[in-house]
Parts: C-alpha cells; sequence; structure tokens
C-alpha cells in the first residue's frame, strides 16, 4: 500500500431514493413526463448550460431524470460548503469523469479514491510541483509563448484575425509536454493541429455525448461507426504517450528532473514503491489532456473578456507595464507580482470555470444543509457555474465580469468553498500553480505586446466537450508601441 492516506471505499448506491430517502424535498423541472422523465426542453448538445439553466430556476439544489436514471445537483454556496468537508465526503468518479476511464483508467484525476495507485502517483509526482519545481519550467514556458508570439506577429503581418481558442490549445500542449516530459509536438510549425490533439477532442466529444445519455441509450450513441472512431481515437493517444515514454527508457538519461523522470525513477518516500509503466502510461495522458485543456480554455475565456472590457485591458496593461518594466522576458518571481493580472483569471475562471463540475460522496449516513439526508454513498454533482453564481455570495449581479471580486478585501469577506475551479479537498487538481503561474505569464506576455479588439459580430458561445471552451473566438491584434527607454521617456517628459 503506497500510503494510509487513501480515501477507503465506498460504494455508491444505485437507486436515488434509496440514497436520498427525502428526495421530495429536492424539486426537479416541471413537466416531468412519464418513464421518459425531464426530456421536454432539454438541450442535448451542451448539458451543462442546460443544468444551469434549470438550477437557476430551481435553486440551490435540485434533480433530474431521464429514463430510470436521476442525478442530484447541487450549486448554492452553502451546500457546497457542506460536501466540501473532507470528513463526510470524497471525490466521486461520476459518469463524466467515468467516461475517460478507458483512456486514463488509475490516473491522478479518473483514479476512484481506494485505488492504491492514486496515493502513490500522488506522492511522487507532488514534488514536481514545488516552489523550485516550478521555477525550473519557466524558462520553457516562456520558449513556448515566444513562439505563440511568432505565430501572432505573422498573422497580425498577414492582417488575419487569430483563433483565440487553436492557438491556446497549441500553447498549452506544447508547455505541458516540454516541461513534464521533455517532448515537442510542433504545434506551431503545423498548418493543422497535431494528430494527439485531433483524438483529444475526438475522444472527449465522444465521451461527452455519453454521458448526456442515461447507460441503456449511450451505448446507441452515433452506432458502430462512433465507436470505431472513438477506438482509433484512443489508440493514438495510447500510441503517442508510449512512444514519448519509450524515447525516455531507451535514452536512459534524465530528463533534468521532470515529471516523467519522477514517474520512472522516483520511489514513493515511504514505501519504496514505483509506478508500474502501465500507470505511467496514464499519468502521461491524464497531464497531457487535463493539463492543457483546461489551462487553454481558461486562458482563451480570459482573452475574450479582456477584448470586451478595455478598461480592464488598459488596468492589467499598466500594472504588466509597471511590474515588469522593460525585462525583455520577466523572471519566475515577477510572475506573481501580476495581482490584477491574477484577478482577470480568476473571474474569468468564476463565470467559465473549463472543469466545470465535480461530484462528492457520502462517507457515511449524513445530513446535506440541515436538510437532506444522504446515504452512505449517496452522491452530488456540484455544478460550478451556478455555485461561481450564487447570488448570495456573488451579490445581484454575478453575470458581470468584474475583476475586483477578487481583490484581496473582498476575497476574505467571503465564506470558504464559494470558488472551486480547481475542485476541492484531498483530489483537487496537483497542478493548480503549473496552470496559474502559466497562464498570469502568458496573459502578461500577451498584455504587454499586443491591443486586442473582438469581431463585432461574434457572440460567446461555448463548446462543451467535458471541458469548456469558446467556440469560433477571433481576435483582431494590434501591436502596441515599444515602451521608451529611461532617457526617452524623461525626454519627453520636459
Amino acid at each position: 500500500m503506497a500510503s494510509s492516506n487513501t480515501v477507503r471505499a465506498v460504494d455508491p448506491v444505485p437507486d436515488v431514493r434509496e440514497a436520498w430517502p427525502r428526495l421530495d424535498l429536492i424539486p426537479h423541472p416541471p413537466r416531468r413526463v412519464p418513464l421518459l422523465g425531464d426530456v421536454l426542453g432539454t438541450d442535448r448538445s451542451r448539458p451543462l448550460q442546460d443544468t444551469v439553466r434549470r438550477g437557476s430556476e430551481l435553486g440551490p439544489i435540485f434533480r433530474r431524470k431521464v429514463l430510470s436514471f436521476e442525478l442530484v445537483f447541487v450549486g448554492g454556496a452553502e451546500l457546497v460548503a457542506d460536501l466540501s468537508d473532507e470528513s463526510r465526503f470524497a471525490k466521486h468518479v461520476a459518469p463524466g469523469i467515468a467516461a475517460l476511464r478507458p483512456l486514463a483508467k488509475d490516473g491522478l484525476f479518473t483514479a476512484h479514491n481506494h485505488e492504491p495507485n492514486w496515493q502513490l502517483a500522488h506522492d511522487v509526482l507532488a514534488p514536481g510541483f514545488s516552489r523550485e519545481a516550478m521555477a525550473g519550467y519557466h524558462r520553457a514556458m516562456l520558449d513556448v509563448a515566444d513562439r505563440l508570439t511568432g505565430h501572432w506577429d505573422a498573422e497580425l503581418a498577414a492582417g488575419r484575425p487569430v483563433d483565440v481558442p487553436g492557438d491556446m490549445t497549441k500553447l498549452t500542449l506544447e508547455t505541458i509536454a516540454r516541461t513534464g516530459f521533455g517532448h515537442d509536438f510542433g504545434s506551431f510549425e503545423r498548418a493543422r493541429p497535431h494528430p494527439f490533439v485531433d483524438a483529444m477532442v475526438g475522444y472527449l466529444s465522444y465521451a461527452q455525448r455519453r454521458t448526456a445519455l442515461p447507460g441503456p441509450l449511450a451505448g446507441l450513441l452515433g452506432g458502430r461507426a462512433a465507436g470505431r472512431r472513438a477506438a482509433r481515437d484512443l489508440a493514438l493517444l495510447n500510441d503517442t504517450v508510449d512512444e514519448v515514454v519509450r524515447a525516455r527508457v531507451a535514452d536512459g538519461r534524465p530528463g533534468d528532473g521532470d515529471l516523467l523522470d519522477r514517474m520512472l525513477r522516483t520511489a514513493h518516500p515511504g514505501t519504496g514503491e514505483r509506478l508500474s509503466l502501465d500507470n505511467v502510461r496514464r499519468q502521461v495522458i491524464t497531464f497531457l489532456v487535463a493539463g492543457h485543456e483546461t489551462t487553454s480554455g481558461a486562458l482563451s475565456f480570459a482573452l475574450h473578456y479582456l477584448s470586451l472590457h478595455p478598461e480592464v485591458a488598459a488596468r492589467a496593461r499598466e500594472e504588466v507595464d509597471r511590474v515588469w518594466g522593460d525585462v525583455p522576458s520577466p523572471g519566475y518571481e515577477q510572475v506573481a507580482k501580476l495581482r490584477y493580472v491574477r484577478r482577470v483569471l480568476d473571474e474569468s475562471l468564476r463565470l467559465w470555470p473549463t472543469a466545470p463540475a465535480f461530484a462528492r460522496v457520502a462517507l457515511e449516513d449524513t445530513v446535506l444543509g440541515g436538510t437532506h439526508p444522504m446515504r452512505r454513498g449517496a452522491w452530488a454533482l456540484v455544478v460550478l457555474p451556478l455555485l461561481h453564481r450564487d447570488p448570495a455570495v456573488w451579490g445581484p449581479d454575478p453575470e458581470r465580469f468584474d475583476p475586483d471580486r477578487f481583490e484581496a478585501a473582498a476575497v476574505r469577506g467571503r465564506p470558504a468553498h464559494v470558488f472551486k475551479p480547481f475542485g476541492t479537498g484531498a483530489r483537487a487538481c496537483i497542478g493548480r500553480q503549473f496552470a496559474l503561474h502559466e497562464a498570469t505569464l502568458v496573459l502578461g506576455l500577451l498584455l504587454r505586446r499586443y491591443e486586442f479588439t473582438p469581431r463585432p459580430e461574434y457572440r460567446l458561445s461555448v463548446s462543451e466537450r467535458l471541458t469548456l471552451m469558446p467556440e469560433g473566438l477571433r481576435l483582431r491584434l494590434e501591436r502596441r508601441a515599444p515602451r521608451p527607454a529611461p532617457d526617452e521617456a524623461v525626454t519627453a517628459g520636459r
């Protein structure tokens, strides 16, 4: 066993009425149809956004049913705070995450609590996200950002708008591949996305569509052709990662102490146990997929809001100019000093958390919020866009984009557990600091170099492939004038 901290196994209660003895206290949409359930008016192409719409009508806890499958959703801040109690609740691998098990099996994101490889991998890899390790990744992050700005300079010279989600996906894939595994996908040198990205998007979209339907219908989705495409995507993802791992093993030399080195060469500090090669593959896939998909979405939403709010962009640029000065490349320590830029990122994640939900399972018989009895094994899905819009916490206009919601005094004045874009508890995202450093650095570099102009006709459309991403977002760029050298600035002021 890797560690005694592994959460004990809890089998979910299959029948929602047994799991929630007072299910009658939990509202459901009107016009429930016998046998079919809550199907009228449902948007199956955007199930998360449809659930958010329903939740805004039904309140902090509600349920939805399709055929015999019924699920309880939670979006109210007080109830989420209760679900965040680690002594009574733990992570549950809900259907949306379970759909990724064929891909990542017992990787960090998709492992069940009782699977020993989760704790083993967590303890082995946690030092890879220490302050010292993060500082070591900074140079590679800058190098990849330089490739992005070179590409954007070329698009600007050609008079073309930039494909924000596509380019952020290239950026974050290259960043995690280089810093974590010493691999270069050559994303910015390709006319089309790398096949790994196409396979990843294809498989995530397939998994999301299956999740939108209950078990009996999910297997029929798209017929055999869709299943064959998903199998091909899965094989390509596995083959790509296997080649990365094989190359490192064959090389025999360490890769600057990166994540792959830790996976292959580091023993658990307490037990001496090591990750198997099969589990190394699952962890690499987890980091390549989850480690870049969510950050690319966060950057894309932030750039969208910056383009719509020039006053916010101007304030952020002023901070970048003041904190970074004229240094060509900011140092690691200078990134954390961009406090307002970080607020822009946090506010974007509040409105559109790119990993938009997580599930919690009861470790014992308990009562949620003092009202809703739950049996051991009962679980609920926390819907982050609802939590992050709870007017009891965020005020009467929670849809308004306002980075000052994350000013230090405002954060201190809010209850705990109201902002959860990286999950909660022991199973929260291990790469949180990596993602925040990368995203803040990139936003600072782009703000310093460009002005962003949205297309007048564009209206935000959010695509769902288990993560969230703005769809069709393109921005026009204008290169900022170089800042005058200090002696020129003095002369100009005379």
